[in-house]
C-alpha cells in the first residue's frame, strides 16, 4: 500500500503500472481503437497488427480486448516471442486438447484445422493474441502466415492479432516478409499522448482511484510530465507516482515542478530513439498508453524531505524501462508445451551485480528448496514476471503478496530464457491444473489484478 494514500485521500494507488482494466483511459482515441479492434477480430478481418513504443499501452489494450470479446470467442494468448514454429503449433494444440506426441508439422497442422472446424461448427471463434511479435524469429513469423490460411469455405478459422513495437513494421517492410505483410488487413498504432491528453489522463487516474479534491498537479507539473515522459503512459505513471510520494514526504498537498524534477532524476528515462519512417496506409490510427506490470516503486530518504533511497518491502517499480512481457507462454491461462528448457538458468554475467532486497532473497531460497523435490506434472500459479533489475517492484510485490497469501507458498526464481534477466514470482503446488485454477479463483482481488495464471512445474526445468 502506497504511503501517500491517506495523505491525498486516495482509495488505491492511482499510478501503478499494473494493467488494471478499471484504469483504462478511453480518451485520446483509445476507446474507439478498442472498439475497432473488437470489430476487426469478430468480423473475420484477417490478421490485425497493433504497434506502439514500450510503455505506450499495448498490454492494457490487450487485457481490455480479452475482457470485452464476446463469450463465444476463445482466446489464446502467446506471450513468449522466442518460440520456434513447432513450439507455436504445440502450444496451440495443447490448449485445443490435441495430442502432439510424435506428430510431424504437417499432421499437427491438419489436426489443428480439424479442431478449429469443429469449434466453428459450434458457433465458436478462436483468436490468437501474440505479444512482442517484433521479436519473433523469421520462421515463427512464417508459421503465423501459414496459420492465417486455416479456413473453412466461408471464413477464417483462426483470427490473429499481433502486438509489437515499431520494429515489426521495419521487419515487415523486408522483401521476404511481403506475403505476411499482405495478409495484415488492419493496422493500429498507439501513439504517445499529447500534452492535453496527459492532463486528462492524470485527472482520470486520480478520480478512478477515489480522489475527490482539486487536482494536486499544477499546470507546470503536467507540462513537465508530458515533456519528460514523451507521452508514454507508463512513464507518466512512474513520474506521477514518484512526484506524489515526494510531495507526501515533504508534507505538501500540491505537486509542482520541484517534485517532478525529483521524480525525473530518480526515473532516469532514456530519450526515445527516432524510428525509420513506415507508411502502410493504416486503416485506423489509435492513441495509446497505460500501465504494464505490478505496482510502482518509489524511494524515500531518511534525510531531507523530497529525496529518495531504495524502498523497503511494500514499494513498487522504480524504473520505467522494464519490458512489458511475461517470458512465459499463456494460452487461455495455460502454459505452452514444447521441449523442456531450463527457465531458471543463470542470468547473463552483465546482470549478476544486481542486489536483491532481503524478502526477494528469502523467496529465492524457498524456491531452491522446493524445486528439488517438486513433481514435474504438478502445477503452480504464476503471479508475476518482470525484469530482474526492477528490484523495488519485485520486493514490493512480494511484500504485498505475503500480507494476503501464505508466505511459505510464495517463491521467486530467476530466468534468462527470453534473452533478458527476469524474475518470476509463483505460488502453491497443485496436483492438477483444475486444482490450480480453483485456487487461482480464490486469490484476493489485489493479486488477481496482476492477471495470474496456472503453469506446469516441468516448464521451470
Amino acid at each position: 500500500m502506497s504511503l501517500y494514500l491517506d495523505h491525498f485521500g486516495l482509495r488505491e494507488p492511482p499510478f501503478r503500472i499494473t494493467p488494471h482494466t478499471d484504469f483504462f483511459f478511453t480518451g485520446a482515441n483509445r476507446g474507439p481503437t478498442l472498439d475497432a479492434l473488437i470489430y476487426a477480430i469478430t468480423q473475420d478481418e484477417g490478421i490485425v497488427k497493433v504497434t506502439g513504443e514500450v510503455g505506450s499501452g499495448k498490454t492494457m489494450l490487450c487485457r481490455m480486448l480479452l475482457e470485452r470479446l464476446p463469450e463465444n470467442v476463445e482466446t489464446l494468448y502467446l506471450a513468449n516471442p522466442s518460440l520456434s514454429r513447432q513450439e507455436i503449433l504445440g502450444a496451440i494444440a495443447d490448449e485445443l486438447g490435441i495430442p502432439t506426441d510424435g506428430k510431424a508439422t504437417h499432421s499437427l497442422t491438419r489436426a489443428l484445422q480439424d479442431s478449429l472446424i469443429e469449434r466453428y461448427a459450434k458457433g465458436k471463434r478462436v483468436v490468437l493474441l501474440i505479444d512482442e511479435a517484433h521479436a519473433m524469429p523469421a520462421e515463427s513469423l512464417e508459421e503465423i502466415r501459414l496459420l492465417s490460411n486455416l479456413e473453412s469455405k466461408a471464413a477464417k478459422l483462426l483470427q490473429i492479432a499481433l502486438f509489437a513495437q515499431p520494429e515489426l513494421d521495419e521487419r515487415l517492410a523486408a522483401t521476404d516478409m511481403r506475403q505476411l505483410r499482405e495478409r495484415i488487413t488492419q493496422h493500429f498504432n498507439l501513439t504517445p499522448l499529447k500534452q492535453a491528453d496527459v492532463a486528462a489522463y492524470i485527472e482520470f487516474r486520480l478520480r478512478a482511484a477515489g480522489y475527490h479534491g482539486p487536482n494536486p498537479f499544477t499546470a507546470e507539473a503536467v507540462t513537465m510530465i508530458a515533456k519528460i515522459s514523451e507521452g508514454l503512459s507508463r512513464r507518466i505513471n512512474i513520474l506521477a507516482d514518484k512526484a506524489l510520494l515526494a510531495a507526501y514526504s515533504s508534507g505538501a498537498h500540491e505537486v509542482g515542478s520541484n517534485q517532478i524534477k525529483l521524480a525525473a532524476q530518480d526515473a532516469r528515462f532514456s530519450p526515445l530513439k527516432p524510428k525509420a519512417p513506415f507508411n502502410p496506409k493504416p486503416l485506423l490510427w489509435g492513441a495509446g498508453g497505460a500501465g504494464v506490470v505490478a505496482l510502482l516503486a518509489l524511494f524515500i530518504s531518511s534525510g531531507p524531505p523530497g529525496t529518495f533511497r531504495e524502498a523497503a518491502p511494500g514499494s513498487a517499480q522504480a524504473s520505467g524501462e522494464a519490458p512489458q512481457t511475461n517470458p512465459t507462454v499463456q494460452i487461455s491461462k495455460r502454459p505452452a508445451p514444447g521441449p523442456l528448457r531450463a527457465e531458471t538458468q543463470s542470468p547473463p554475467p552483465s546482470t549478476d551485480k544486481i542486489r536483491f532486497a532481503p524478502l526477494t532473497r528469502q523467496h529465492f531460497g524457498q524456491y531452491d528448496q522446493w524445486i528439488e523435490d517438486a513433481q514435474n506434472n504438478h502445477y503452480f500459479i504464476q503471479l508475476l514476471a518482470t525484469d530482474a533489475t526492477q528490484t523495488g517492484q519485485i520486493e514490493g510485490f512480494l511484500a504485498r503478496a505475503s500480507s494476503v497469501l501464505d508466505p511459505s507458498q510464495i517463491r521467486a526464481y530467476r530466468s534468462s530464457l527470453s534473452g533478458r534477466d527476469r524474475v518470476g514470482v509463483i505460488f502453491g503446488d497443485y496436483e492438477s491444473r483444475e486444482e490450480a485454477v480453483r485456487a487461482m479463483q480464490g486469490l484476493p482481488e489485489s493479486i488477481k489484478a496482476a492477471q495470474p495464471f496456472p503453469r506446469q512445474i516441468s516448464k521451470l526445468r
